[in-house]
């Protein structure tokens, strides 16, 4: 017999979690990263950062907060923007050739980077604050199943709009999109992390 709270808290973190994330910034670093690199381990790589996180919200997030202060918390955001400034300098410096294919089969690379991008973004994120919080009133294991699942779900269909906008654009077209938009992004979490309070959707 289904417990009904338990799916009802289950559908609850699920959905608000989704939500979220379709709109957050690690989201939009996910679709720039997969657009030049390996679908696969963009996903893998971007999913791994995701259960972790969601496990250090469900664990010990509420410690990390008590103990780490907003301000602290604020320059793991600032580090994560500064990470993204420095790969969109990077591929601005690197464009892909026309005949290159071996950026996208860069396997490795392409999961190593996604973990670190979205590990360092989603630390103090919205999504994780709200795994906090969900914790009191649904239990660790609903929140850490439906938000981990929820994210990684989300991870999924942005990778695959990122390969989509890999295969349409030329790749000189395709290097200044991912430039501009890992430099927005990135300009955009380091502000977040000064300055919190100027951006209370985020």
């Amino acid at each position: 017999m289904v417990d009904l709270g338990s799916a009802t808290g289950f559908a609850v973190v699920f959905l608000v979690i989704a939500g979220l994330e379709v709109f957050d910034r690690t989201s939009f670093a996910t679709i720039a990263l997969s657009s030049r690199a390996h679908g696969r381990a963009t996903w893998a790589g971007a999913s791994s950062a995701f259960v972790l996180t969601s496990a250090v919200a469900v664990t010990i997030g509420v410690a990390l907060v008590d103990s780490l202060g907003p301000g602290r918390l604020g320059w793991l955001r600032v580090g994560g923007g500064a990470f993204l400034l420095g790969y969109a300098a990077w591929v601005y410096l690197h464009p892909e050739e026309e005949e290159s294919p071996h950026l996208r089969e860069d396997v490795r690379s392409a999961f190593l980077t996604a973990f670190a991008t979205i590990a360092l973004l989603e630390l103090g994120d919205s999504t994780m604050i709200f795994e906090i919080v969900f914790v009191p009133e649904w239990g660790w294991l609903i929140v850490l199943t439906a938000g981990a699942l929820a994210l990684v779900l989300v991870a999924a269909w942005n990778v695959l709009l990122g390969q989509q906008l890999g295969v349409r654009l030329k790749p000189r077209t395709l290097n200044r999109v991912v430039v501009v938009a890992l430099t927005v992004v990135g300009v955009v979490t380091i502000l977040y992390g000064l300055a919190p309070g100027a951006f209370p959707s985020l």
